[in-house]
């Protein structure tokens, strides 16, 4: 087991425990905030107990050659995914939340969708139910020659039982016309949109972590923490239990942490676990670099050196 401490003078400000026995992970969570366990997503799935946990954010290895897998088989993902989710059903509290966030398997012969196969996994328990099919959109990315360049993902949100959690309040958006009125009607002449904001809808427009994103880390696949964050304000309320079984660079756990959730998670490789542990206790001391929420896609301006060189520029 591997404590690690962020001290300031005389006062505690969080702890991550990093644990390389299961058992001792599955206690320690018991009572700490921030538990992380260096070892396979399947050994801590089945070491967890029954309905223990309520909510589950992760993006899983998609089988696709990077540098910390070990199978670039479409078959290897849908055998894998076999075996995990329905330990994650099983450790879900009746509820609770599934959020699987996926993209495509790319091979020479074309590609396969994942949310497919998740999906006809998930779908087989007659207890989980499928809220929403999110699209993530965001602009940039490897630019493809052969076919039109990837510019979305997936997360698949899944509720066990017909009763769940869902706050709406916490996560809406501002109104795009906020000064509109019902035009017929009782309420005729009245502001027709919610005070508060509007739903954000099941198209997310957020950046992916590439380059020169502020919380790029040398995991070579990240997901924003943005994109957990809005989960995790929707679907838990603070002191509830937030599980990633593939947590990599924690993003799920940093967004955990700054909306005062427990989190437990897995990862085989320790050097990931380095950088989930820094990052999160960076989220405890405030001190997190983290793209906000709330914040909108960057348009440039005319005048940024980014917007049109001369050479884009058309001449009469």
């Amino acid at each position: 087991m591997t404590k690690i401490n962020h001290v300031s003078k005389s006062k505690r400000l969080g702890d991550v425990y990093v644990f390389d026995r299961v058992e001792d992970a599955i206690r320690a969570a018991k009572k700490q905030p921030a538990v992380l366990f260096r070892g396979k997503s399947l050994s801590l799935l089945k070491s967890m107990a029954d309905a223990s946990v309520d909510l589950i954010v992760t993006s899983p290895p998609y089988c696709i050659g990077k540098s910390y897998e070990t199978t670039r088989a479409f078959a290897d993902f849908v055998r894998i995914h076999q075996e995990v989710l329905p330990e994650c059903v099983r450790v879900l509290k009746p509820g609770g939340s599934l959020c699987w966030q996926v993209g495509y398997h790319v091979g020479k012969a074309g590609i396969e969708p994942l949310d497919f196969a998740i999906h006809e996994i998930v779908s087989s328990f007659s207890d989980m139910h499928l809220r929403n099919r999110i699209v993530w959109s965001f602009g940039h990315g490897t630019h493809s020659t052969k076919r039109f360049s990837g510019r979305h993902e997936t997360i698949m949100w899944y509720t066990k039982g017909k009763e769940y959690a869902f706050d709406i309040d916490n996560i809406r958006i501002p109104q795009k016309y906020p000064g509109k009125r019902h035009y017929k009607g009782p309420k005729k002449g009245h502001f027709s949109g919610h005070p508060l904001g509007k739903n954000p809808g099941d198209l997310w427009d957020i950046p992916n972590v590439k380059a020169h994103h502020v919380e790029k880390t040398k995991h070579p696949c990240q997901f924003p923490v943005a994109l957990a964050q809005r989960l995790i304000r929707a679907l838990t309320t603070p002191g509830q239990v937030v599980l990633d079984p593939f947590i990599g660079s924690g993003s799920t756990a940093v967004a955990a942490r700054l909306e005062k959730r427990r989190v437990i998670g897995a990862d085989r490789v320790g050097a990931y676990l380095k950088i989930a542990t820094s990052r999160i206790l960076d989220a405890e001391l405030g001190t997190a670099n983290v793209r906000p929420l709330e914040q909108g896609v960057y348009v440039p301006k005319a005048s940024d050196p980014v917007a049109i060189p001369p050479h884009f520029r058309l001449t009469t």
